[in-house]
């Protein structure tokens, strides 16, 4: 699993008709400073994610069985809404 903070949303009227009804969200991972990391990722959310919330993703088979959408064109699915990260030591 990933971290990552919800940026934006996409909507797609012409998609494949495994994604009919699935919520898209654009995604940027993070590392554990909570610094952007990579490009921002198309992410299905699967709870219901606002932008601005900082959420935990999940990639490839995992992200599609979050979905519940084994025959789905589904590589990344946000799975969780982060509340609070508590880190011991953020030097490391």
């Amino acid at each position: 699993m990933y971290i990552g903070k919800v940026i934006g949303t996409v909507v797609a009227t012409r998609k494949d008709e495994n994604l009919v009804g699935t919520k898209l969200m654009i995604t940027q991972p993070l590392n554990k400073k909570l610094k952007p990391i990579g490009e921002p990722l198309v992410a299905v959310d699967t709870v219901g994610a606002g932008i601005g919330e900082l959420v935990i993703f999940t990639k490839g088979t995992a992200a599609r069985i979050a979905a519940k959408k084994m025959d789905s064109p589904i590589d990344i699915s946000i799975v969780g809404i982060i509340d609070e990260i508590n880190l011991n030591n953020l030097d490391n």
